[in-house]
């Protein structure tokens, strides 16, 4: 009996931590980084006491919930990189990122927010800038690319592609691989030749009101 309890103990320390974690995903991809930590601990189903035994600080929880995006963003740019067609591979990872930020509300937070305890994230983003310039710099060569591309497109890009967060979630990523669409053909230098690359189905939008409006 004696010898069961430590096995007891940290067999429910494992289990609280990956309810946490779960609950953190579907809060924080919902509601954004903006909501607190005690709608995580409900949604969980822990007190306090154990979501902060397990995560002290908001960034740290942060950073261990988005640990798989981050992960999925760092194969984007490697095989961006990797392509040996650099317009190919500029378009896939535009198409990539934009993907991940629109399944998750808390990501794409992470991702453009600074947290300065946060350094995972800040990397992120400059790994993703560094990669960025380097296919640019080939895609250019090759005439694909517009001239006037720099990095802070990817940036002016994210910021436009936040605006999603608010489609209902049924919808958030048909309109995201729209927009990316878009956006690359905004980045290309000259119309394609031949048939166009049909773009991908529109999603069923509808405008939200602002209180007091008709």
């Amino acid at each position: 009996m004696t010898d069961r309890l430590p096995h007891t103990v940290r067999s429910d320390a494992r289990d609280n931590r990956a309810r946490i974690l779960d609950a953190a995903r579907a809060v924080f991809g919902e509601e954004g980084l903006s909501a607190p930590m005690r709608d995580v601990a409900r949604q969980a189903g822990v007190g306090p006491a154990t979501l902060y035994r397990h995560f002290p600080t908001k960034q740290a929880l942060i950073v261990e919930t988005f640990a798989e995006q981050r992960r999925a963003c760092q194969a984007a740019v490697h095989d961006a990189l990797a392509d040996p067609d650099p317009w190919h591979g500029f378009r896939s990872l535009i198409e990539r990122i934009c993907e991940l930020h629109a399944h998750s509300r808390g990501f794409a937070d992470a991702f453009m927010t600074a947290f300065p305890e946060a350094m995972d994230f800040t990397a992120d983003r400059e790994r993703t800038s560094r990669a960025v310039a380097e296919l640019a710099r080939r895609a250019q060569e090759t005439g694909e690319l517009r001239r006037g591309f720099v990095v802070d497109d990817l940036t002016l890009m994210l910021m436009a592609h936040r605006g999603l967060q608010a489609t209902p979630r049924a919808a958030r990523l048909t309109a995201s691989r729209r927009f990316a669409a878009y956006v690359i053909e905004a980045f290309r230098a000259a119309p394609e030749t031949g048939a166009p690359t049909p773009l991908p189905p529109a999603p069923r939008l509808q405008l939200t009101h602002s209180p007091g409006t008709p």
